[in-house]
């Protein structure tokens, strides 16, 4: 094993990446997993107040496709993890887009079940008030959280094709709020847009990795889902040629991720009754390996090209 590889050993595991599972695993003492929750949120991108009919690549669920029942998920994973630690992750819209009181209410009724460690909260950058965030600190310092912010791309032009509706400020802005009361942030890009070349894509990697006190990031594949805008205007659009082709170009991502930043998902996986393309996307186990695989063949691992 290469030398650099075991100074990261306590971090990686078995593994060549910080990989979030692992950091729970040490966090807990368990496996720990988080339980899909739709809170009935919407969005300004999709309720007139930014935009209309959301980003391009969300589908109407809002890339909440998984999310069911709290104590039904538990049940489902009980027989095979009797041991497990659960968070309540509020995934699917923006789920800090409501009065602060409802917030409030929606967030304390799932603390309130004993077999609940704490939440995880996906939102985007400009629905993050100063209300919210104290909200959010208060609970940070009684419970364990931490936020996911979706930027997806640091490019402006980009942006504005994807009809993201906020520029890169407000992220900058968002983060800096977050950070200020110690909550953990989790940050989601996606490779894959149209008009994105593997130069834009890496920069991305770059702009959010070098973040201070960044806890995580997402890397999502692309997918051309049903019930979203990209169904309609790229429905023939492939982000990628072949898996081979993807896997290379997130071998390089994690080589410019600092190896203390976890990282929460290296593809993205659709239901197979809502994927469009790629057509390979929904073999996530088979991408996964491949990811590893090459990984140990080309002797490599999160960090190693870190400042470069």
């Amino acid at each position: 094993m290469n030398e650099k590889i075991k100074e990261y050993k306590e971090l990686f595991g078995e593994q060549r990446f910080h990989s979030i599972s692992t950091w729970l695993k040490r966090q807990f003492g368990e496996k720990t997993i988080k339980l899909a929750i739709d809170g009935g949120f919407t969005c300004p991108n999709r309720d007139g107040s930014k935009g209309h009919g959301g980003c391009l690549f969300c589908s109407d669920n809002g890339a909440g496709e998984f999310a069911s029942n709290v104590e039904d998920q538990i049940q489902l994973y009980s027989d095979k993890w009797p041991n497990a630690r659960y968070l309540g992750y509020f995934q699917n819209h923006t789920n800090t887009y409501a009065p602060v009181s409802e917030l409030r209410e929606k967030y304390e009724a799932i603390l309130a079940n004993p077999k609940i460690e704490g939440l995880v909260i996906g939102t985007r950058p400009d629905c993050l008030s100063e209300e919210v965030l104290d909200l959010l600190g208060e609970i940070n310092k009684t419970h364990f959280l931490w936020v996911e912010l979706g930027l997806q791309t640091m490019h402006e032009e980009t942006a504005q094709l994807i009809n993201r509706c906020y520029s890169l400020d407000v992220f900058e802005e968002a983060m800096e709020g977050l950070r200020s009361r110690g909550i953990k942030t989790v940050v989601h890009l996606i490779l894959g847009l149209p008009g994105e070349t593997r130069e834009m894509m890496l920069e991305s990697v770059k702009y959010v990795a070098n973040q201070p006190d960044l806890f995580g990031m997402k890397l999502h594949l692309l997918n051309v889902v049903k019930g979203s805008r990209m169904e309609a205007d790229y429905s023939e659009y492939q982000p990628f040629a072949s898996i081979e082709e993807y896997v290379n170009l997130v071998v390089e991502c994690l080589e410019l991720i600092p190896p203390q930043v976890t990282i929460h998902r290296l593809t993205g996986d659709a239901p197979r009754s809502i994927l469009i393309t790629p057509p390979w996307s929904f073999n996530k186990r088979t991408i996964l390996n491949s990811i590893n695989e090459q990984l140990h063949l080309r002797d490599t691992w999160q960090g190693k090209k870190c400042g470069k």
